[in-house]
């Protein structure tokens, strides 16, 4: 059985990132999108940056455009459009599949470790049950990410612990951060 440190993501200058580099460390794996209604979430998730990551918490970036095309321009405008818009200070990596024939092989390990639980209660996440069943009738029966902003979170000993539907309150990741950090 493969591990989370065994992968790699694509960096925006096409070198390869190992996940070894974040051993003994708390990861949030985050697939974002530049134009989405979940796009302030980077602000909450650049103040749990803020806030943990000098006890060993980062915030692995993926950006993808995989979600109606919510994540326009190149690397760079991305990486841009976070730092001025957000004040982010993670990195971003380069944009990438999270589902399909193209998608990076650290998101299928990261679906097979935990796969899609449901959206929860809320006009939001009926409002998304909604628009995904147009899309894909058999969504629930699936561990795809279902849009942007679907996060994980990997401990120090490289398990993945929970996953994150877009709508979730982050006050739940802090929790768990606080938790694990």
């Amino acid at each position: 059985m493969s591990s989370f440190y065994d992968y790699s993501v694509p960096t925006p200058k096409g070198e390869a990132l190992s996940m070894e580099n974040y051993r003994g460390k708390v990861v949030l794996v985050v697939n974002t999108a530049t134009g989405c209604g979940f796009t302030p979430q980077y602000k909450d998730i650049e103040a749990m940056y803020e806030k943990y990551h000098d006890k060993g918490f980062e915030v692995l970036d993926i950006p993808c455009n995989q979600f109606m095309g919510q994540t326009p321009g190149t690397d760079e405008e991305i990486h841009e459009f976070c730092t001025l818009k957000y004040k982010t200070q993670f990195p971003q990596m380069k944009k990438s599949d999270v589902n399909g024939e193209n998608e990076l092989p650290l998101y299928t390990f990261l679906k097979s470790q935990q796969g899609f639980k449901g959206f929860g209660k809320g006009p939001k996440a009926l409002a998304m049950s909604a628009m995904l069943k147009k899309i894909d009738k058999d969504y629930k029966n699936n561990p795809n990410i279902k849009w942007n902003f679907t996060k994980f979170l990997v401990n120090r000993k490289g398990e993945v612990i929970a996953r994150f539907e877009p709508m979730e309150d982050l006050n739940k990741i802090d929790a768990l951060l606080a938790e694990n950090i």
